[in-house]
């Protein structure tokens, strides 16, 4: 397993998240990327502790995720299965089990200062988290998509399950965007990765 773990992980983490996943009993499951999330957590119905991860995300990501989802379950163990997802107890212990990895040895140094921000009070994803998730993407093999907020207003984009859109506005964190097909508003995170299509 630690050998798998190196392909996916920076160098320094292996050891101390492979001691973690033996510690907890986790069935760890390395899979192809899904659009919605970068990992999951569910206990199963043998009692086995099963984490996904997706094995597209690089490693400092993917680093985070599996911390993320190791969280969630040492919270549930310590605090019972009546917690919130992402509640205070989680926060607590994400924080707790990620501080170790928070140094120059594993991060590059531009990410320290962002990671210790973050980590004050860890949202439900680092996507959310703007500043970080852009610091991160640099890592990101190149790919052609663009941030929803990097593209100019009145752009036609297209989105992971094919449907396309016009950015028309900001509304306080998120952009305001009308899908073309149906006339729909919806809104988007900044950092929401799409594809610009090229105006007709």
């Amino acid at each position: 397993m630690s050998d798998t773990l190196a392909k996916f992980l920076p160098d320094h983490a292996v050891k101390p998240a492979f001691e973690l996943i033996v510690t907890h009993g986790v069935h760890l499951k390395i899979v192809n990327e899904r659009a919605t999330r970068h990992g999951d957590y569910r206990k199963g119905h043998n009692g086995k502790h099963e984490i996904t991860v997706n094995g597209s995300l690089n490693k400092y990501r993917f680093l985070i995720t599996l911390i993320h989802e190791i969280a969630h379950l040492v919270a549930f163990e310590k605090y019972g299965r009546n917690i919130k997802p992402h509640g205070h107890e989680w926060k607590h212990t994400f924080q707790q089990l990620m501080v170790p990895y928070i140094r120059p040895e594993i991060f590059p140094n531009q990410l320290l200062p962002l990671l210790a921000r973050h980590f004050r009070n860890p949202s439900a994803s680092s996507d959310t988290d703007t500043t970080l998730s852009l610091a991160l993407k640099q890592f990101d093999q190149q790919n052609d998509k663009n941030y929803v907020f990097e593209i100019p207003y009145g752009s036609v984009f297209r989105i992971k399950n094919g449907k396309v859109f016009k950015k028309i506005a900001v509304r306080t964190k998120r952009y305001e965007c009308l899908e073309i097909s149906t006339g729909r508003l919806y809104l988007f995170n900044p950092n929401a990765e799409v594809e610009l299509l090229p105006f007709h």
